[in-house]
C-alpha cells in the first residue's frame, strides 16, 4: 500500500474540477488520513475560512503555507 503524501495539520490547497459542485477551492488543513486501498489516497479536510470538514482525494491537493494543526 501507498503512503500518504500529506500529514495531518499540513496546510494545502484544495482544486475543484467542473463536477466538485459547490466546493470551495483554497486553503485547508488536513486533520485525518483516511484509510482506503485505491492508489489516490483520501484525507479529511477542514477549509480554513469557512470551517466547512469535507472528505478530499490526494490527487486534488497541492502542498499549501506551512502551518499546524490547531
Amino acid at each position: 500500500m501507498q503512503p500518504h503524501g500529506f500529514s495531518v495539520g499540513q496546510s494545502v490547497e484544495l482544486f475543484v474540477g467542473r463536477y466538485d459542485g459547490n466546493t470551495p477551492h483554497g486553503a485547508y488543513t488536513i486533520l485525518r488520513l483516511l484509510p482506503n486501498d485505491g492508489t489516490d489516497r483520501e484525507y479529511r479536510v477542514r477549509h480554513q475560512r469557512d470551517g466547512h470538514e469535507r472528505v478530499v482525494r490526494e490527487s486534488q491537493l497541492r502542498p499549501g503555507q506551512a502551518s499546524f494543526f490547531r
